[in-house]
């Protein structure tokens, strides 16, 4: 089974980005259904009627993606508005690990925009890779205009 590039995946719908956020939080963190629902206050089959259902209420989103440790639900919100989400910027300088990913990124949108005009590719995959380019160099673009006043790195 191949691993999911959780980067740059983009959720198409409610249920996904909560399908997602479970997915990264086992994949990433090791963290089953049962720990994601200690960790949010709730019982395993309320998180799965969430999936199943495809909704969560609104005031148990940020818990439960702090529980997962992504933003699906967060961005997939922001996503179906018309928004793009952009992390806080530091101010801090780029790496070269960082560049290299920034044209990763707009090479793979470019390339699926490619494949979407010749009609080997659907909408959803393309519209995931363009979001994912817009979002990383709208990011390099704020770490750009705060680079003057940068933050302390504590972390």
């Amino acid at each position: 089974m191949r691993k999911r590039a959780w980067n740059r995946w983009q959720p198409t719908c409610l249920q996904e980005a909560v399908e997602g956020c479970l997915g990264y939080a086992l994949d990433k963190h090791r963290r089953s259904v049962d720990q994601v629902a200690d960790l949010v206050g709730e019982s395993k089959w309320t998180l799965y009627k969430w999936v199943q259902a495809g909704g969560i209420p609104a005031r148990k989103i940020a818990g439960f993606e702090l529980a997962c440790g992504v933003h699906y639900v967060t961005r997939y919100l922001a996503a179906s508005s018309g928004k793009l989400l952009v992390d806080v910027p530091t101010g801090r300088r780029a790496a070269p690990s960082d560049i290299a990913a920034l044209q990763a990124s707009c090479a793979a949108a470019v390339s699926a925009l490619i494949e979407f005009s010749a009609g080997r590719a659907n909408a959803a995959d393309t519209h995931a890779a363009l979001t994912a380019a817009m979002t990383a160099l709208a990011s390099e673009r704020a770490h750009v205009e705060r680079h003057d006043q940068p933050e302390l790195d504590l972390a």
